[in-house]
C-alpha cells in the first residue's frame, strides 16, 4: 500500500492552512477537519457554483460541461441532487448488494484461476466499470466500453484524455434511450420532470459527466492501494475473517487512510478571510481532505491503518451538502471485495508495483499506483 506520508503536518499543527499555486493564483488550503467541516457548512461564503474549477486545477480544457449536481449549490443544489438520489441509493438494497457481491465474486475468482494480476488496469479498473454498470442499470457489455478509457477519462497518464469520446457515447446514449420506458439512467434522465420541465441535454450531459468522471480514480486508486496493502500485510486478511464487524471497519479505515481526493476547491463570491489569509471576490480556497483525515487532535495514529478504527469520523467522501453522491456505491465494492478476499483466497502475493504520485507546487502525495502486480492464493 501507499506509504501515504503526510505533506500536510506541520502545516496543520502550525496554522491550520497551506497555501498551492493553481491557475496563477496562490490557493489557500484549509487542513483541519473542524475547519473543513466548518467551510463545508458555509456555501454561502464558500460556493461550488463555479463550472469546471470543482477541482484545484482547471477542467476547461476537458470538458465544457457544468457537471451536476455538484458544481451547483443550494437551494438548486438540494432539488438537482435529489432527481438522482434514488439511482444512487441502489447499494443499499440487498438485491443490489447481493448482485454486486456476486460479480465481486467473478472476478475474485478469475483473478485467483489467473495467479497473477495487474492490479490497476486488469482489475481495479473492470470492477469499478462494471460495478458502475449496475448502477446505472445497463448491460456489462457496456462497461466494457468504459474499461478503455482507462484510470481517469480525463487524465489517464497511458491513454491521454478521453473526454470527447465520452462526450459522444453519452449524447448516443440519450439520444438510444429516447421515449424509453426502461430504468436505465439514460432513461431516467430522458423522462424525468425537474421543476416542472423536462431536462435540457446541457442539464442531463452535466449529470452523465459526473457519473463517469466522479468516482472513478478515486474508487481505482481505493481498490488498487488496498489489495497491495493486504498482499503486504497477510495479517490482516486473517484479521478480518475473525469477525464480519472488521469488513465494515476497514471499509471506513481504508478510505480515510488513502483518501484518493486530495483537494475539492470553493470559490469566495464575496473577499473573505481564511485562517488569517485574505481571499479577495472570485478567488478560490482548497479543502484537504487527506490532511483532515490524518488530524492528530481527532485520530488517534493517524498515520497508521488500524482495521476496526470506531469512531471513524473521517471526510473521505466529503462532508455537508455536497458530500459524495457515490459513496454508497464505493462503500459496497470495498466490502464486497474483502469478503471475497476473505472467503476465496489464502493470501495475496506481492511482486512489485510503481506508485502514482500528485506533485503540486508546495506538496506531493502518493494516491495510488500507476500499476502493480499481485499473485493472488486461493
Amino acid at each position: 500500500m501507499p506509504e501515504h506520508i503526510d505533506p500536510f503536518r506541520e502545516d496543520r499543527q502550525q496554522s491550520g492552512v497551506k497555501t498551492a499555486t493553481a491557475e496563477g493564483k496562490e490557493v489557500p488550503l484549509v487542513l483541519r477537519l473542524q475547519d473543513i467541516r466548518k467551510t463545508c457548512k458555509d456555501t454561502k461564503t464558500f460556493s461550488n457554483d463555479n463550472p469546471m474549477m470543482i477541482v484545484l486545477h482547471s477542467e476547461a480544457h476537458v470538458r465544457n460541461v457544468r457537471q451536476l449536481p455538484i458544481e451547483t449549490d443550494p437551494p438548486e443544489h438540494t432539488d438537482y441532487r435529489a432527481l438522482v438520489e434514488p439511482i444512487y441509493r441502489k447499494p443499499q438494497q440487498p438485491e443490489y448488494q447481493a448482485e454486486m457481491r456476486k460479480l465481486v465474486a467473478g472476478m475474485v475468482k478469475n483473478a485467483a484461476a489467473n495467479g497473477e494480476v495487474e492490479v490497476v488496469r486488469e482489475f481495479a479498473v473492470p470492477l469499478q466499470s462494471r460495478g458502475l454498470a449496475q448502477l446505472l442499470g445497463l448491460p456489462q457489455s457496456e462497461a466494457e466500453i468504459w474499461i478503455g478509457w482507462g484510470v481517469h477519462i480525463f487524465r489517464d497518464a497511458q491513454l491521454g484524455s478521453k473526454g470527447s469520446e465520452v462526450d459522444k457515447y453519452i449524447f448516443s446514449k440519450y439520444e438510444e434511450m429516447q421515449g424509453s420506458d426502461g430504468d436505465d439512467f439514460f432513461s431516467i434522465l430522458n423522462r424525468i420532470d425537474f421543476r416542472d420541465r423536462k431536462l435540457t441535454m446541457e442539464e442531463k450531459h452535466g449529470y452523465a459527466n459526473m457519473a463517469f468522471a466522479g468516482g472513478r480514480d478515486t474508487v481505482i486508486n481505493t481498490i488498487s492501494s488496498i489489495l497491495v496493502y493486504l498482499a503486504e500485510h497477510p495479517e490482516a486478511i486473517e484479521f478480518l475473517r475473525e469477525d464480519e464487524m472488521h469488513i465494515t471497519t476497514a471499509t471506513e479505515e481504508f478510505v480515510r487512510y488513502v483518501s484518493p481526493v486530495t483537494i475539492i476547491s470553493r470559490t469566495c463570491p464575496h473577499a473573505t478571510e481564511v485562517l488569517g489569509h485574505q481571499v479577495e471576490a472570485g478567488e478560490r480556497i482548497g479543502l484537504c481532505w487527506p490532511s483532515a483525515n490524518r488530524d492528530e487532535t481527532i485520530f488517534d495514529n493517524p498515520d497508521e491503518v488500524v482495521l476496526d478504527r470506531a469512531p471513524n469520523p473521517h471526510v473521505g467522501f466529503g462532508f455537508g451538502a455536497h458530500n459524495c453522491l457515490g459513496q454508497h456505491q464505493a462503500r459496497l465494492i470495498v466490502r464486497s471485495l474483502l469478503h471475497e478476499v476473505c472467503d476465496q483466497l489464502d493470501k495475496i502475493e506481492f511482486i512489485e508495483a510503481v506508485p502514482e504520485i500528485e506533485e503540486e507546487s508546495s506538496y506531493s502525495r502518493q494516491v495510488g499506483y500507476k500499476s502493480a502486480r499481485i499473485k493472488f492464493v486461493s
